[in-house]
């Protein structure tokens, strides 16, 4: 007798689940752009070093007549290609004939823009990037404040899960949602770029506690046997957001009209998130079992039926809390999931996973632009294939395994990453197909790792576990855009940094058993079980694909998988 069997009693996959289902789904879709907002709203544009004459072709981008004139100002970089961060100290007007060479031209001619930048404006009207000059020295900044936005979210995910395990998930809720409307809108008025970074900063926060708390209120009032369908609605909230994003931005090119686009819609999801039920499983555990009876009976009134809420008492609703009360006096802490060797391996193998994976997907979501497609259509096509991996991933996991989907789609999209880091750019379809499968690959593997760490992990930690994963993959998320910065000294170095990360960490699920078909440890001691059923699967194997070998073969094959369990644990 659990809680799940009173959510059933009440309607588990009733009108209530459906509704608050719903009005969480929609402010995850706006919430969705603001990862990615990076990709539009910092957008490089083609540039070079604005002439000192206005009425030269220094303050728009229309080269016809003045791309001529333009050559005894602007040195070439790339074949005709003109420099992005140098001009000549003084006009080479024997350039513009031509017969005109850069023969007689010295190194010392040469000199940083003097008096800023021209932008080709005709993709975007206005980023960050043209408006506080965030090119040549401090192309970087650009980087660092995608990376200030991650450190929010990591920071967002310590701060707010805590708090709502002490306030509550709506309150927590209500007030993420408030944070992300008012300092994302405050956020497209910024005067410079050090009050950007904080504010995006603060942003991050919010969508992070947003995020957390959605799915603990999601999955915490409905019943086990559904949390599969409504947890894979709220996900695909995300996908369909990433696509609305690049319609959004396809029809606004002002940064500062589209930050305000994807931030005021929030602040109608905080005026009805008030009406989204506190989670009456919080309010028992926090001693409160009178508040959480009548959202019981809300919920029941809602599902049409009134009449088995009225059955529900403060004793039936004590009793089905009864092992999720006792248990909850138990503290465990981030120490216990390194307190045993067998903990310890798997919690070393599940992080290296989170992070690695995270790393890699932001890597190559970030910089759309380098594919030289439209970064519209490139957006939404990255958007679209979360549809079909998903599926993919779902037949995968449960015919293949957990260990053999994780490890073959890492492999594969880490193969993919690195193969386009020696692609020539010239090939733009296949360098995007390539990135597309990735990205995909990499879906297919968040949703794996996410069901692996919580099979892995015994109940009483399973949480602890989940919110640590968690915590590393955004520690990689922060640390991505700042390979960009290698591109100065190698141009494929990133790529090669992305692909050959998930690669290494492909080869970790080797030392993790698998859960397949493995009952859920509900203590730390079951993992022991669960190890032991594996090689007893494990040896069964061997003796039916090595039947031809001698017992002492057998044997040895079986004593080097101990030795690889055992040294790793």
């Amino acid at each position: 007798m659990s809680f799940s069997d009173l959510l059933d009693d009440i309607g588990g996959q009733g009108r209530f689940q459906f509704i608050n289902t719903i009005l969480l789904i929609i402010p995850g879709i706006i919430m969705a752009s603001h990862p990615l907002l990076q990709n539009f709203s910092a957008a490089v544009p083609d540039h070079h070093c604005q002439t000192a004459d206005n009425t030269l072709p220094g303050s728009s981008w229309n080269f016809t007549s003045s791309d001529v004139l333009l050559k005894a100002y602007i040195p070439v970089d790339e074949g005709t290609k003109l420099s992005k961060c140098l001009q000549f100290s003084k006009p080479q007007w024997h350039l513009t004939f031509e017969n005109g060479s850069f023969f007689n031209i010295s190194e010392t001619q040469k000199i940083p823009c003097q008096h800023g930048w021209s932008y080709d404006r005709t993709e975007f009207s206005e980023t960050i990037v043209t408006e506080w000059n965030l090119v040549c020295d401090l192309r970087h900044l650009r980087q660092m404040s995608q990376s200030i936005y991650m450190g929010g979210v990591l920071f967002g995910a310590l701060i707010f899960g805590s708090l709502s395990d002490k306030f509550g998930r709506r309150t927590i809720l209500t007030w993420s949602y408030l944070q992300v409307g008012v300092v994302g809108t405050c956020t497209s008025f910024s005067p410079s770029f050090e009050i950007f970074c904080i504010l995006r900063f603060l942003t991050g926060m919010a969508v992070s506690g947003a995020v957390l708390n959605a799915v603990c209120l999601n999955v915490e009032w409905v019943p086990i046997r559904s949390r599969t369908i409504f947890g894979t609605l709220y996900a695909f909230s995300f996908s369909i957001g990433q696509m609305v994003l690049a319609g959004v931005a396809y029809t606004i090119r002002d940064w500062r009209k589209l930050q305000l686009a994807v931030s005021c819609p929030m602040l109608l999801c905080f005026m009805y998130s008030w009406w989204l039920p506190e989670s009456a499983r919080w309010l028992t555990l926090k001693n409160k079992p009178d508040q959480a009876l009548r959202q019981i009976k809300k919920v029941a009134r809602i599902n049409g039926l009134a009449n088995k809420g009225k059955l529900v008492t403060l004793e039936v609703l004590k009793r089905h809390m009864q092992k999720e009360v006792e248990s909850s006096k138990v503290i465990y802490t981030i120490y216990d999931l390194f307190r045993t060797p067998m903990m310890r391996r798997i919690t070393l193998c599940l992080m290296t996973l989170w992070c690695c994976n995270s790393f890699a997907f932001y890597g190559l979501i970030m910089d759309l632009q380098k594919f030289g497609v439209s970064v519209f259509l490139v957006q939404l096509i990255f958007a679209a294939i979360d549809f079909p991996v998903k599926l993919f991933a779902s037949a995968s996991l449960m015919y293949l395994g957990r260990r053999r989907t994780l490890g073959g789609c890492m492999l594969l999209a880490g193969i993919m990453i690195i193969s386009n880091a020696f692609i020539s750019y010239d090939m733009k379809a296949l360098r995007t197909s390539l990135a597309v499968l990735g990205k995909g690959l990499f879906g297919a593997a968040f949703t794996g790792v996410y069901i692996f760490t919580g099979e892995l992990y015994p109940t009483v930690l399973r949480q602890t576990g989940m919110g640590f994963g968690s915590t590393l993959a955004r520690v990689g998320s922060m640390t991505a855009p700042l390979i960009r910065m290698f591109e100065d000294h190698l141009p494929s170095l990133p790529g090669i940094i992305y692909g050959a990360v998930p690669i290494i960490a492909a080869f970790v699920v080797i030392f993790l058993p698998e859960t397949l078909n493995m009952p859920l440890p509900e203590t730390i001691d079951d993992l022991f079980t669960c190890i032991l059923l594996e090689l007893t699967f494990y040896h069964s194997v061997c003796d039916q694909h090595t039947d031809k070998l001698k017992f002492p073969c057998k044997q040895l094959l079986f004593s080097i998988y101990l030795i690889i369990i055992k040294a790793c644990g």
